[in-house]
């Protein structure tokens, strides 16, 4: 039962500002990478993406910006959010590599 408060304790230890700091940096994180491509069509030829391009990419940022705010609110041990956090952005980094060029 004390292994339990513990755990617990150290999740609540977090401050809350810390906790909205990284969600802030994220989600604008995610809107940046969104935004790239569009900046870069203004530049080069070489950079076409079309709404459907937009549609995917913010699909599968969204998803995975979801994903790592879940895990970070309901995981209690750190060493569970890294792991989380490593899968979701291998997955991420797969599946966009693929849908770029199709690697699989």
């Amino acid at each position: 039962m004390q292994v339990h408060s513990q755990e617990a304790s150290l999740h609540e230890s977090v401050p809350t500002s810390h906790r909205l700091h990284w969600r802030a940096l994220m989600w604008w994180g995610i809107a940046l990478v969104l935004c790239a491509p569009a900046v870069a069509m203004q530049f080069t030829r070489e950079v076409n993406w079309g709404v459907e391009d937009f549609a995917f990419a913010g699909l599968l940022l969204g998803s995975a910006g979801a994903m790592l705010e879940l895990v970070h609110r309901k995981a209690r041990q750190p060493q569970i959010v890294a792991i989380a956090s490593a899968a979701t952005a291998a997955l991420v980094l797969v599946i966009w590599a693929d849908a770029a060029v199709g690697i699989f």
